[in-house]
């Protein structure tokens, strides 16, 4: 019987990659899911899907305690215009609902950027459904992706 998550599974395996996924139980909160995970806020990454002016896409992967900074993420990409689509338009280019993507298995290998803040460290983040979380080596996966490391992102507080 096949699971939610065997897709992110055997991509994972398919580029040589070390993968753990569990359930997790459901938090309130940032700081409550790093807490039930054992983690710092900051090794829970958000995978986030960009849509460029072409319609092509990427993914920004920014640690759980932090915002994507627009400026910086455009003069890494070198466009003028980003944007985060429709949660319908996320689907159709990743293959998975928001709240559970991740690069890993996305029915299209996008371009990654990942926050240089994550290097070194061992995340977790959405494993391709509801209830999942993956846990793998960041470098790991930066380096089975060819992933662009940059500063992408800015604290919280900056943008309120």
């Amino acid at each position: 019987m096949t699971q939610p998550t065997d897709r992110v599974i055997e991509a994972a395996r398919a580029r040589g990659l070390d993968v753990d996924v569990r359930e997790r139980p459901q938090a309130g909160s940032l700081e409550e899911a790093a807490e039930l995970l054992g983690l710092q806020p900051a090794d829970i990454i958000k995978t986030l899907v960009v849509k460029r002016a072409d319609d092509t896409y990427l993914f920004a992967l920014i640690p759980g305690d932090k915002a994507i900074s627009w400026p910086k993420l455009r003069a890494v990409v070198g466009v003028n215009k980003l944007k985060l689509p429709s949660p319908d338009l996320a689907l159709a280019a990743t293959g998975y609902e928001r709240g559970t993507i991740v690069p890993i298995g996305s029915t299209t290998d996008w371009p990654i950027y990942a926050d240089e803040s994550i290097v070194g460290r061992r995340i977790a983040m959405g494993a391709g459904a509801h209830g999942y979380s993956l846990f793998v080596d960041a470098d790991a996966l930066i380096a089975a992706y060819g992933a662009t490391v940059a500063d992408i992102s800015q604290p919280i507080d900056e943008i309120r």
